[in-house]
């Protein structure tokens, strides 16, 4: 069942949403070579301790219980990927998934970056993830039913001669991290069997383009979390939690000043998110327990 949001419960969504955008842009800023995927989490782990949230990901069951509070997927991974000793380079496309609770609300957000140089093909990916993502959100201000979106996501993808990874879907959010409605970014069976839903106000929704260079197959890693495409080609992944509302889509998990990407617009903010991220940052030898 669908739960649609009050104005006062989409501001207090918004809160969350804040906090997770400030924790990818503290990520972000971390992408750089030589720094590992597990000193990216622990910097974000800080950070959500000292901003007073809950995370959302670390413990999330499975065969073995989700160890960090972000998701780092490296080239060919597509998603979940874990964390850990892996030292970024150039020519590395980086995916960086979190997010995080406050007050009884969640807010979700991912986005890929880039260490140059990346071939132009590698780029292109990127970019149309990124911009498939755009299309959603302003779609959800056009159009009627959630079919209309993903169709459009699909055709935009394709026309690019990138593949729309079928596996994994985006989903409603609330109180919980995954709530109804399944989100695809693609005309699914499920949408043609009647799963299908009505865009109106007071839907929250975590949309997320997961885009192959290749095959949309994907294969699980031995570690049950980590997600890579079949192919061993790159693949993006960009995620906003975004409400519907009488004026609009509005996504909570942009910036103070309505950032999409997790850049801020304010060099002297950027300045500061910079500085928090090398304060919080933690060194491989205190990760190992070295001295």
């Amino acid at each position: 069942m669908i739960a649609l949001r009050s104005p006062k419960e989409i501001a207090a969504m918004r809160k969350a949403g804040l906090v997770v955008w400030h924790a990818l842009a503290l990520a972000r800023s971390l992408v750089r070579p030589g720094v590992t995927t597990g000193e990216i989490d622990k910097a974000v782990e800080r950070f959500f301790a000292a901003q007073g949230v809950q995370p959302l990901f670390k413990g999330v069951p499975g065969k073995v219980p989700y160890p960090a509070v972000t998701c780092i997927s490296v080239n060919e991974e597509v998603v979940h990927g874990i964390p850990g000793p892996r030292k970024l380079k150039p020519g590395d496309i980086v995916s960086i998934d979190t997010g995080c609770r406050i007050g009884g609300w969640c807010g979700d957000a991912a986005a890929t970056f880039i260490l140059e140089p990346v071939p132009e093909r590698v780029r292109l990916l990127v970019q149309v993830t990124r911009d498939v993502l755009r299309l959603a959100i302003r779609l959800l201000g056009e159009k009627s039913y959630w079919s209309e979106v993903a169709a459009e996501m699909e055709r935009f993808v394709k026309q690019h001669g990138f593949s729309v990874v079928e596996a994994f879907v985006g989903h409603g959010i609330g109180r919980n991290m995954h709530e109804d409605p399944q989100v695809p970014n693609f005309v699914s069976d499920l949408l043609r069997r009647g799963g299908d839903f009505r865009i109106q106000p007071g839907l929250v929704i975590a949309v997320e383009p997961m885009v192959n260079m290749g095959s949309k197959r994907v294969r699980l890693m031995p570690d049950y979390w980590t997600q890579v495409t079949a192919d061993g080609l790159p693949s993006a992944h960009f995620e906003h939690t975004i409400a519907v509302t009488g004026d609009g889509p509005v996504v909570l998990t942009a910036g103070p000043r309505g950032e999409l990407d997790f850049e801020p617009s304010d060099p002297e903010e950027a300045k500061a998110i910079s500085e928090t991220a090398n304060q919080l940052r933690v060194s491989r030898n205190e990760q190992s327990g070295q001295p």
